[in-house]
């Protein structure tokens, strides 16, 4: 298949936004860094992603806290189909469609792009910890990103309601 970089974005002091370097974590310890899986914390500085990306990847999964109006905990794995051209360019570029934006204008834009999270409960508050529902749902996550990392063709969309306990 060829190399895939798999990029956690997101701010580990606003609680569930934390998830994407949570995954990250996840991933390392699970050992999926290989010779053709890398895996980055990008955090909220989405230009680093940009600039990783000129080192020549055939895949990119963005993992991150994406609020699309489902339950707290669900998860999402989205294949990206069109990048907007950027506008502007932000040092910061803490949203991941930025990001992408700027690696597309640069010619790094993998040919294959998705975005993995799940729908956060508490991002406002200063915390490290994810609420239960999120903190559950990173194992799920780490699944259908192994699941694709083996299964390019997998694929994607809402890939659970998650549980909500009772």
């Amino acid at each position: 298949m060829g190399r895939t970089l798999v990029a956690g974005f997101g701010n580990e002091l606003r609680g569930d936004d934390g998830v994407g370097i949570a995954v990250i974590h996840r991933l390392e310890s699970a050992g999926f860094a290989s010779a053709e899986v890398s895996l980055m914390e990008v955090g909220t500085g989405g230009l680093r992603l940009a600039q990783e990306l000129l080192a020549g990847y055939d895949r990119l999964v963005v993992v991150d806290a994406m609020a699309r109006g489902g339950s707290v905990g669900t998860v999402y794995l989205l294949e990206v189909e069109v990048v907007e051209p950027v506008a502007e360019v932000d040092l910061h570029l803490a949203v991941p469609s930025r990001a992408l934006s700027v690696a597309q204008a640069l010619g790094a834009l993998p040919r294959e792009v998705y975005l993995a999270g799940c729908e956060p409960g508490e991002v406002d508050e200063l915390t490290t910890e994810l609420t239960p529902l999120v903190r559950d749902a990173v194992d799920r996550l780490v699944e259908r990103i192994g699941e694709l990392l083996r299964h390019p063709t997998l694929a994607a969309g809402v890939v659970d309601a998650g549980t909500t306990g009772g």
